[in-house]
């Protein structure tokens, strides 16, 4: 199943729960190690992952870019209301993502 694709003025307009939580996965098209997490990802959400993820092209979000430090792709960033808790860089393994995404 593919992940909804999210730009950054989308996510930028939604309003955020208090409690919400979410991943958002940065990536960049032309990356193999970005395409191959986010196949481990895609897996994980198949075995059934608590945390809803989207995906979001990082060439087009600069304001998160700078805002969050984000310093290399893939990274899945986990966030709580609207505010990121931690930065992933290194996709381990199928079942690192799923714990992390519990």
């Amino acid at each position: 199943m593919a992940f909804q694709e999210i730009t950054e003025q989308q996510w930028l307009s939604e309003s955020k729960a208090e409690e919400e939580r979410e991943a958002l996965f940065f990536f960049t098209p032309l990356c193999g190690t970005c395409k191959l997490a986010l196949r481990m990802l895609e897996i994980a959400e198949a075995a059934g992952i608590a945390v809803p993820v989207r995906t979001m092209n990082i060439n087009f979000a600069p304001a998160l870019r700078e805002r969050w430090r984000i310093s290399s792709v893939p990274c899945l960033a986990l966030l709580e209301g609207g505010q990121p808790v931690r930065f992933e860089y290194a996709m381990r393994s199928v079942d690192d993502l799923y714990r992390l995404l519990q």
